[in-house]
């Protein structure tokens, strides 16, 4: 992977994704609040005369990007332009979709912006290196759960030690060590109501991804990572169908107790004297 660099001093990077159904359903999907939500993050869009002028994604407090729609051409391409990160010069998205034979249809993601160095081109491949995650949520929603109503639940915790003994811990705590892909599992005693069965797992980076029955239908995305130098564990559940609202609000709580009393706040690093 890499960043494409452009005489103009635009760099960017792409992401594509063959996913199931018509052009107009998987627009629906990519192109609206509910949609995107359904998939990758809480996501509203804001409308002036019946048309998109911006996109706001929720990615955990104090990650509340707002992007002004800059392009629009349904069931086909939208284009929105926001804030760099940390400093960064703006950060365009486009997003696209394109029929292919078949009933299916690849969606290509590419995010680009405007540099005369080469300071900020980690950013955009560690971007490109996220979008594969959501997009195989997004193929299990469009596969299995298409125009469903969704909501979605979020934990996210810290951790002492390395992402391999974060990751180590949040499998075995979940029963999910040498779980293979097709394979059906439920999670042990002690562990909030969960089991379906796997459509992804690996190693590196450190992501499982469960079609799930229980506490209802959905995607279970599990992972381990590392920010700022941080060891993070994080487990997003999207839940389908007309009772998904009820069962985040039911399920939240049970989490959240389970995952504070799994990983507790890691303690503050001793400061010298």
């Amino acid at each position: 992977m890499s960043v494409k660099k452009e005489a103009s001093g635009r760099r960017s990077v792409q992401v594509e994704v063959e996913v199931p159904g018509t052009p107009e359903e998987v627009w629906q999907a990519i192109a609206t609040g509910p949609g995107i939500s359904s998939w990758f993050v809480p996501t509203e869009f804001e409308e002036k005369d019946g048309k998109p002028v911006a996109v706001t994604m929720n990615f955990g407090p104090g990650m509340v990007p707002r992007s002004p729609v800059t392009a629009w051409d349904p069931p086909r391409m939208f284009a929105a332009q926001g804030e760099g990160w940390g400093g960064s010069p703006p950060i365009a998205t486009e997003w696209s979709v394109e029929a292919r034979a078949g009933g299916v249809c690849l969606v290509r993601v590419v995010n680009s912006l405007f540099a005369s160095t080469d300071d900020w081109d980690n950013q955009l491949e560690s971007t490109e290196l996220g979008w594969p995650a959501f997009f195989r949520t997004l193929r299990i929603y469009l596969t299995h759960f298409r125009g469903q109503r969704s909501a979605i639940m979020q934990l996210v915790a810290g951790v002492a030690g390395t992402e391999a003994e974060a990751w180590e811990t949040l499998t075995a705590a979940v029963g999910l060590n040498g779980l293979s892909v097709g394979q059906r599992w439920t999670a042990p005693a002690g562990v909030p109501a969960l089991s379906g069965v796997a459509e992804y797992v690996t190693q590196n980076p450190y992501d499982a991804l469960l079609r799930i029955d229980k506490p209802g239908p959905g995607v279970a995305a599990l992972g381990a990572y590392n920010f700022g130098g941080q060891s993070m564990v994080a487990m997003n559940f999207y839940h389908y169908g007309d009772q998904a609202a009820e069962t985040v609000a039911r399920e939240t709580p049970l989490w959240q107790a389970w995952i504070q009393e799994r990983f507790p706040t890691p303690p503050e690093p001793s400061k010298s004297e």
